[in-house]
Formats: structure tokens, C-alpha cells, sequence
């Protein structure tokens, strides 16, 4: 199973110590590409292994449903690491090995002497990638955390606030899955550089950072622009109830928010102009209920999305565990796979048009593979020892390595044609851009990148004033060529020579109009990499579809397990960032596979699927089991009791949320010290059973607290806690100020700025990886057409003239 030739990563081995969602996902990723991953658990297991969202009760022996998709196809090896002979089977692994994985407390390997340096003693290829909550230094470190308070942290959970109720968190612990995708990507850039250098690397991870980056659109950057706080509210239309259901709407531009009056008969609404703008429809939710849901409720789900697909208005429905698996698209295009286990699940968010996946392979029992690994880490030791230390990562054949940061960029040298518009695809070129590649982004005159003017903050120029742009699109040069003229498709073709990798986003019918098809493309450069970004696909009866990352985030179950009972709530984008990631990670595979093969491909990667596994865990639940998993507000499967409450000032709230045993005994010292030893609140079943009394003790205390003093003292307690803070304030954080998070660079329109970094530390780069802001519209016309594509001052000015190039929008 591990051994096929074919697959992407054949020639990976990676050891996976750790446990629970994001490290198992990221290693997943790597296993589902062929890599050998080797699951390295304590005596007592991955935790993982006995815990359900649905309380589901899994018998001895038995593996829960949820464990076996993560691990699929991995080998498990027993190994005590608080043990001498623990530790040395780890030490033996890593021999042989290019990556290790682990998730335990930052510092906790390093104090029983699995460092890095340790790691490379026979192998100084292999890189260790460490995966924590708040990331491995800085003050908050070891500050206790659940996925619920990182959310909090962010500025995510009051930004999603329906009027009258308390803010409310996303379910189904996405921010580790986030994670998981990240940690992959980064695992694939270390492994990539090592192979040209011969060095491994310390890869530092941080849940908080990936959900920072991901959970809210770059108000950090907003926030620098225009004054607070962020209002809270949802969006107008979204989920709304439908004569059999739930259905979404995604209205981002002011066209389709008059489509969608006319759609619903209310004209007038369309040319209230106030209206246009989101966040005016979100202060004005009541009497925008009334006027919408009279007209959704009198029809059915099919009705009302037929009706709107013909006004090109995105709308779907609402997706959950029970019919996923039924919606006529993911069908047609095979979505959902049963594997061994027997239950169903999602095939990775991805397709190549020339290499094959690894099959769904069992998940190992608890120390399955214990004897066999260790039989061959014995036959490989007297060969190492001969042959003295070396790397797994392909050093001993690849170019010496050269001195200075760039040599561990991974795609020092790769060219990127940008073609990608709004926030998925620019944030994964931009990733692209930090690892060292060349990416000249296009745009036109006539219709710049849409989040240009979608997320202006109303400066001077209009389209250089954008954050979701701005932090989407750092260190890129930018050209404009009108792809509706000859001349314009001319110039992308030749630039289409000169790329590695060519990627777009647009609707699926686009580029077919260009006459810039996968046949063109492969035929002007063989070596070229396609990465298109449909967000449904290319084939399936929803190809021709619009739909934005809430779109995607209603219809895979995202929003299903958000809210409250009476109320789905959408995520609010996370899909668009997870998608322009699962790109980087595919086309990583890819550009391996093209060393391999000397020729370029076609990458699909539809930005539904990503959703749909991030949200796995809901079709596998109701398929292994029998049971929908259901949104309960601010409470969830994780801990008990956990919630958003209100402290003394006004509209101050904590989130806080009590995972451990030991969490609800610190708990208690505070709030009730006589329930510490009560029987009935001695599991954390007899804890939900009585949320209800448990939660209004809790908010008696908090009564009489501040927000701040009551964070604090639950933290020195030990008891995971945070300020519900304003999104538009939570870059202010001591954690990310001492991990470098932000970069400050000089941009020629908005001057000293500042923006996000990436949630991974490389221990071979600096921290800083961006090296230009975004580019103004244009910026790079001369340079790039006439310095690299020859053109005179003449033919410049010529195509300036007819608008065929420009650095204005031609409608303003």
C-alpha cells in the first residue's frame, strides 16, 4: 500500500507523534499522497481513538469512526517516549525518516532530549514540525486553550453576533482541521528546500496564528485604516427558511443584492442605495426578515435555487451529515467514498489530470505494525551505521547546498502567472510568493481583482485602499492586459511561456471565452502547471454555478453545526483561505511530480471539497452511526461546560470552556468550590447534563468581574479562557507581537502598513518572509511587458492608449 511507485510523495517517510485533528490531518494529507507515515502512540493510544461528536460509545478494541478516516493507511508503532527505549524506537524511526510530527506541549520533547539536533543525529535532512496552540515560545505558550477560546482570540466569535443573542462560535473544531492544512503545506516546502540543501529544518505551527489568518478577512489591516470597533452582526441574506428546510443565500456584490430584491419581488429594496453596502443590511436584519421570508418560506429548496441560479444569485442548500451524500452534484462527481471502516467520507479536495492518490487504505490498530517497524529499523541500522549519517531527503543527490536564506526557499525559481481574482486563489499565490516564487498577478483595467473595490475602506484611490486585497496579495508584481483583445491574449501567452505554474479562479465558462483552455496552455509550454479554482468543479450538474466562500461554508455543513437551534450561521469565510491552500498543497505534489515526469499537468481544485472536508466529520458521524450531528449554540462535544457569558461591564463577555477533569476541579476553586468533589459533576457527561445550573453560577460569578480580572484568574487557574474580543482589536495580542507575526513594509499609496505573516515558523527562514507589499494596479506594466517581454516605449504608450494595459481602473 505504501509502496506505489506512482504516487506523489512515494519517496516520503514521515513519523507521526501526534494526536487528536490537526497533526493527523496534516499527516493524512501527506499519507493521501503516498507518503509512509508511521503513527507513533503511547501505551494508552491517540485519545482520538475513543471520542465521538455524538457520544457515540466505542467499544474496547474498536476504533472510533472519526480516528480511522485521519489515520487511514498509516502504521502504528507502541512507544513510551517517557522511556530510555521509548525514546531511542524514536530516535531509530528517524533515521530513516524526512519529517517528524508532534503535538505535544512546546518544550516537552526537548526536555526528554528528542530535539531536533537529536533527531539529525544520522540524519541531518529530516525536518520536525511541532504543532501547538498558541505556537512553541512567547508568553502565552503554555496558556491553556481549547479551538472555542482560539476562536475568541481571533475576533471571529463577536464578529458573528445576531441581534439580541450573545456571540457565537463556528462548530465542529475547524480551526484544528485549518491547522492540519497548513502544517501539511509547510511540511512539503521543508521537505522540498531539504532536497535541494541537505538540511532539515524546526517547523513551529500555531492553531491560534492559522485561525488568525483564516477566521477573519484581514480586519488587522482594516483596522489600521478606519476607526472601532468592528460592528458584530450576520449577514442579510443568508440562511433563511425555505417551505422544506433551510436555504443560503450569498449576495457579496451590490448587483446580486438587487437581483435578489427583484428575485424576492421587492424592487424597492434594490434602490435603497444604503443597502448596497453589507453592513448596512446587517443594522436593518429585522426588517429585511420580513420582507424576505414570506417569499422563501412559500417555496421549496429546488424552487428557490432554480429561480436564483437563473439570476446568477449564489444559493444552495443548507448541507448536514444525513444529505451530503445525496446532493446530485457531489454524486455525479463521486465526492463521497466508503473505504475500509465501512462508512463514508471525502475523497482529498483535489484532482490531478496525470497522477493517481493513494486509496483509502484500514487505520491501524493500536501498536498493529509495532514489530514489523522495529524488525526493519534493525535491518536498517547496521546499513547506516556503515554508511554513515545522511539524509532521507534526497541530499546526497541533489545540487550543494548554497549558503544564505534563499537556498531554503522551496520555490526559489518557479514563475507564477497570477490569474486568480478575490481572496482564495490571491492568498495561495501569495504563499507562493513567501516561498520564493516569481508571481506576476494580471489584472485588467476593466475589471480589476473584484476585493480591489469589494473591501475598499473608502480612501483615495479607492482600489489601493482594499485590506482583503492588501493581505492577499504581499509580494507580487502586478501587470494589467485586457483579455477581450487580441493583443491582450497575446501578451498572457507569452508570459504563459515563460511560467512553471499558470492559475486562475474564474467562473469555469471564463477562460474558455479567452480561448485560454488546458490544451492551449500545455500545447505554449509543456512543462507548464495548470491550477484551476472552480468553486464547484469542472464537470457536475453545479459546474456553472456561482458561489462564494459562504456559499461553500452553507452548503458542506459548515454553517449546519454554527449557530443555534433556530438559527444556522455561516463561518463568515475561512473557505476561501483553506481553499487557497489545499491549491499550494496539490500543486507542491505537482511540481515534484514534474521533476519526475518532465512535463506539466492539469490541478483541479474545487473550493466545495475543501469545505466539504473540512466538515467531514458530520457525513462520517451519521454514516458510521446513525446520528446528525446538530449546533447547540456556544456549547459543543468538547467540554463541558463551555460558552460565551457576559461579565460585570456592559457587553464585555469571556469564552470559556473546561475540556479536562482537572480543568473543572480549578474551575470549582473559583466559582463553587463545594461542587470540586460532587459525584453528579465528576464526568464531564454529568457536567453537560447539568450545563444549564452550571452556567448560571458561572455568570453569578462573572457578575462581579471584569472581563480582564476574570480572564486572568481563570488563566492562572488553568482553566481555558479569553476575552470575546472585538475582530477589530485582536491583533493587539502580546503572543503574536512576540512571534513576529506582523511585518511592516512601505506601500505607495497607503505608506507604513502592516501585515499579517504566515502561522508557520521555518527555523531555516526569517520570519519575515514577505518581500514586497501588494502591488498598486499596474505597478509593474514597464517593467515585466517591457523590460522582459521586449516591448518599445512606443508600443507601451500605443497599448496605454487603447487601454489594453493602464494603472486606473477605466471606470473611474
Amino acid at each position: 500500500m505504501n509502496s506505489g511507485p506512482n504516487w506523489p510523495l512515494a519517496a516520503m517517510r514521515v513519523i507521526d507523534l501526534s494526536t487528536d485533528i490537526a497533526g493527523p490531518y496534516c499527516t493524512k494529507m501527506l499519507v493521501d499522497a503516498g507518503a509512509t507515515v508511521i503513527k507513533v502512540e503511547s501505551p494508552a493510544g491517540d485519545p482520538l481513538r475513543r471520542w465521538t461528536a455524538s457520544g457515540t460509545h466505542i467499544a474496547p478494541g474498536q476504533d472510533s469512526a472519526l480516528f480511522q478516516h485521519l489515520n487511514a493507511s498509516k502504521r502504528s508503532v507502541v512507544a513510551d517516549i517517557e522511556t530510555a527505549a521509548g525514546r531511542q524506537i524514536v530516535l531509530d524511526l528517524a533515521a530513516t525518516a524526512d519529517l517528524v510530527v508532534e503535538s505535544y506541549a512546546p518544550g516537552a520533547l526537548a526536555r526528554l532530549g528528542l530535539t531536533l539536533e537529536a533527531l539529525q543525529t544520522r540524519n541531518p535532512g529530516l525536518s520536525l514540525l511541532s504543532i501547538s496552540p498558541w505556537g512553541g515560545t512567547g508568553p502565552w505558550a503554555h496558556r491553556p486553550a481549547t479551538e472555542f477560546t482560539l476562536q475568541a482570540a481571533t475576533g471571529a466569535t463577536d464578529y458573528r453576533r445576531p441581534p439580541g443573542r450573545l456571540p457565537v462560535a463556528a462548530g465542529g473544531r475547524i480551526g484544528e482541521w485549518i491547522a492540519g492544512i497548513f502544517a501539511a503545506a509547510g511540511a512539503l516546502c521543508a521537505w522540498r528546500a531539504a532536497r535541494i540543501t541537505g538540511a532539515g529544518q524546526h517547523l513551529d505551527l500555531s492553531i491560534f496564528e492559522s485561525m488568525f489568518l483564516t477566521f477573519v478577512p484581514f480586519f488587522d489591516i482594516s483596522g489600521q485604516w478606519r476607526d472601532g470597533p468592528m460592528p458584530g452582526g450576520v449577514e442579510v441574506p443568508s440562511i433563511e427558511p425555505a417551505k422544506d428546510g433551510w436555504v443560503g443565500f450569498c449576495t457579496q456584490t451590490g448587483q446580486q443584492w438587487k437581483d435578489f430584491c427583484l428575485l424576492i419581488g421587492q424592487h424597492e429594496l434594490g434602490e435603497e442605495e444604503r443597502l448596497l453596502m453589507g453592513w448596512a443590511r446587517a443594522a436593518e436584519l429585522p426588517r429585511l426578515q420580513q420582507a424576505i421570508h414570506p417569499w422563501t418560506s412559500a417555496r421549496t429548496i429546488d424552487e428557490i435555487i432554480e429561480l436564483a441560479t437563473a439570476l446568477r444569485i449564489p444559493a444552495v442548500p443548507i448541507g448536514n451529515g444525513r444529505n451530503l451524500p445525496h446532493m446530485d452534484h457531489f454524486v455525479e462527481r463521486k465526492v463521497f467514498t466508503t473505504g475500509p471502516g465501512g462508512f463514508l467520507r471525502p475523497r482529498p479536495p483535489y484532482l490531478f489530470s496525470d497522477t493517481s492518490l493513494q486509496p483509502f487504505g484500514p487505520a491501524p490498530k493500536l501498536g498493529e505494525h509495532t514489530d514489523e517497524v522495529l524488525k526493519e529499523v534493525r535491518q536498517a541500522s547496521p546499513l547506516l551505521t556503515k554508511e554513515g549519517a545522511r539524509g532521507r531527503s534526497g541530499a546526497q543527490t541533489a545540487p550543494a547546498a548554497s549558503t544564505g536564506t534563499a537556498s531554503a526557499l522551496a520555490l526559489a525559481g518557479v514563475r507564477v502567472i497570477d490569474l486568480t481574482a478575490m481572496w482564495a486563489g490571491p492568498f495561495a499565490a501569495s504563499y507562493l510568493a513567501d516561498m520564493g516564487a516569481d508571481v506576476i498577478k494580471i489584472e485588467s483595467i476593466q475589471r480589476p481583482d473584484g476585493m480591489r473595490l469589494a473591501t475598499t475602506v473608502g480612501r483615495e484611490p479607492l482600489w489601493e485602499w482594499a485590506h482583503v486585497f492588501a493581505g492577499a496579495n504581499t509580494c507580487k508584481r502586478d501587470v494589467t492586459l485586457n483579455l477581450t483583445t487580441e493583443e491582450g491574449v497575446t501578451l498572457l501567452k507569452r508570459l504563459m511561456q515563460t511560467a512553471d505554474v499558470v492559475m486562475e479562479s474564474f467562473a469555469v465558462r471564463v477562460l474558455e471565452q479567452f480561448g485560454i483552455t488546458w490544451d492551449v496552455v500545455h500545447a505554449l509550454n509543456p512543462r507548464a502547471i495548470m491550477l484551476r479554482m472552480p468553486s464547484f468543479g469542472l464537470d457536475g450538474p453545479w459546474r456553472d454555478r456561482t458561489g462564494w466562500a459562504m456559499t461553500m461554508e452553507q452548503v458542506s455543513g459548515m454553517a449546519w453545526l454554527t449557530g443555534y437551534d433556530d438559527q444556522p450561521l455561516v463561518v463568515r469565510g475561512v473557505c476561501d483561505p483553506v481553499g487557497g491552500m489545499n491549491a499550494v498543497f496539490a500543486l507542491l505534489l505537482a511540481l515534484g511530480e514534474r521533476e519526475r515526469a518532465g512535463r506539466g499537468q492539469l490541478i483541479e481544485v474545487p473550493l466545495v471539497e475543501g469545505a466539504l472536508n473540512l466538515a467531514a466529520e458530520q457525513v462520517i458521524e451519521h454514516s458510521a452511526y446513525g446520528t446528525l450531528l446538530m449546533r447547540a449554540g456556544n456549547r459543543g462535544p468538547c467540554a463541558a461546560p463551555q460558552g460565551v457569558y457576559r461579565c460585570a461591564e456592559t457587553d464585555q463577555c469571556i469564552a470559556l470552556a473546561v475540556a479536562t477533569d482537572a480543568q473543572w476541579k480549578a474551575l470549582c476553586t473559583l466559582v463553587a468550590p463545594e461542587w470540586a468533589g460532587a459525584p453528579q459533576f465528576a464526568t464531564v457527561e454529568g457536567r453537560r447534563a447539568a450545563h444549564d445550573a452550571i452556567d448560571a453560577r458561572i455568570d453569578a460569578w462573572l457578575s462581579q468581574h471584569d472581563r480582564a480580572a476574570a480572564v486572568e484568574q481563570l488563566i492562572a487557574a488553568g482553566v481555558p479562557a479569553e476575552a470575546v474580543v472585538n475582530v477589530h482589536y485582536a491583533w493587539r495580542n502580546p503572543q503574536l507581537e512576540h512571534r513576529r507575526f506582523f511585518q511592516v513594509m512601505q506601500h505607495p499609496m497607503t505608506g507604513a502598513t502592516r501585515y499579517p505573516g504566515l502561522p508557520i515558523a521555518f527555523s531555516a527562514l526569517d520570519r519575515h518572509l514577505h518581500r514586497s507589499p501588494p502591488p498598486t494596479l499596474g505597478q509593474h506594466n514597464d517593467e515585466i511587458l517591457g523590460g522582459e517581454l521586449g516591448l518599445s516605449a512606443d508600443e507601451l504608450a500605443d497599448l496605454r492608449a487603447r487601454k489594453i494595459i493602464g494603472e486606473r481602473p477605466s471606470f473611474m
